[in-house]
């Protein structure tokens, strides 16, 4: 089973760069500064980052409040969004979600269970990895030789933060559906040109809607200094 995919839909210029990728299912939410006025903590989420540093409590924060104000639109009121499982966001009953946060961006992207079966989403800095060996970690032989191939034709592009952001995304869409971690060894990233990719599970794939699925297939794209990838999985619709 191939994933489906959400339709993209063509966004105002001023969107962010998960806002450009996705469609109006599900809700994203961005914020580029910390600490709007309306952003608040739980106390259960107070209790996370008690003895968090500024910056970790910063992200937290923010991030938090753009969740909720996704989920405000799509009719589900504010409720604390605490760490479960490996950090894994606890989202409220029937929601489907994902958060991150890089320097400077932070987004959540929530739907409903009844429209998306999972969704994984990831921004970092929009330029190359710093450390060279981070790559050796993440990817392959067969996705080293393709970013390379890549990078000769568009040299301009961090196609090598890209592949860490789709794997990212990856795992994001993986956990909520099998509980179990995923290596970056276990996932194949094929990112192509036209700011889409493919993600082929070199192990055995969750099972949805009676099927497993071996290959998810996402968004990306590098806007306003962020490098971003998307991931959403949907629900079929049967006739």
């Amino acid at each position: 089973m191939t994933s489906p995919s959400i339709s993209v839909r063509r966004v105002p210029e001023s969107a962010g760069p998960l806002a450009s990728l996705l469609a109006a299912v599900p809700v994203t939410v961005e914020e580029t500064h910390d600490d709007p006025d309306d952003a608040v903590l739980f106390p259960e989420e107070e209790a996370v980052v008690a003895n968090a540093v500024a910056k970790r409590r910063n992200e937290f924060t923010t991030v938090r409040h753009c969740a909720r104000t996704a989920l405000s639109r799509i009719g589900v009121p504010p409720a604390p969004i605490l760490p479960g499982q490996r950090g894994a966001p606890r989202w409220p009953a029937g929601v489907v979600g994902s958060m991150t946060h890089c320097a400077g961006y932070r987004a959540a992207v929530v739907a409903r269970a009844g429209e998306v079966v999972s969704l994984g989403i990831d921004a970092e800095p929009g330029e190359p990895l710093r450390d060279p060996g981070v790559l050796d970690l993440v990817a392959d032989e067969t996705e080293r030789a393709a970013l390379a191939d890549l990078g000769a034709r568009q040299p301009a592009t961090p196609w090598d933060r890209l592949l860490f952001s789709a794997k990212e995304s990856v795992y994001k869409t993986w956990f909520p559906l099998t509980g179990r971690w995923l290596g970056f060894e276990e996932a194949r990233v094929d990112l192509s040109s036209d700011g889409t990719f493919t993600a082929r599970l070199l192990v055995e794939g969750p099972v949805v809607e009676g099927v497993e699925v071996k290959v998810f297939s996402g968004q990306w794209v590098v806007r306003d200094g962020i490098a971003a990838t998307a991931i959403v999985l949907p629900v079929t619709k049967r006739t």
